[in-house]
């Protein structure tokens, strides 16, 4: 079979459920699934390029960015922000569009209110 021939499908990665579907942290314990469901999430907000990432897109006008408008607050190339970002996506806290050959990045605003819900909940 030819190296043509052989067709491979894309990894598809499904974005980790939103976090509302756990009380908050204060009202009752987590159980082991519901942590292992959060924990992939609070781990790449946790990095501080990642975090920086996402306010900057949240902030931006029509609360989107293209890679290209965000590769100057950061002392990084093009290939790593890309990276930051894509973990920011897999994990379901931004969503992506393709326009010719630029993706935006837009914040998933129910991704970060059900964050807030889970350890906002100590008030």
């Amino acid at each position: 079979m030819s190296k043509s021939a052989l067709k491979i499908a894309p990894l598809e990665l499904t974005p980790v459920e939103t976090v509302a579907c756990c009380p908050p942290l204060t009202s009752s314990p987590l159980t082991s699934e519901q942590a292992e469901r959060i924990a992939p999430l609070l781990k790449a907000i946790a990095d501080p390029v990642r975090l920086r990432l996402l306010s900057l897109v949240a902030a931006h006008e029509g609360k989107e960015a293209c890679v290209c408008e965000l590769q100057d607050a950061f002392e990084l190339s093009q290939p790593t922000i890309s990276h930051h970002l894509k973990v920011l996506h897999d994990v379901g806290l931004l969503d992506r569009s393709k326009r010719a050959t630029w993706v935006y990045y837009s914040v998933r605003s129910e991704a970060l209110a059900d964050v807030a819900d889970l350890i906002g909940g100590a008030r």
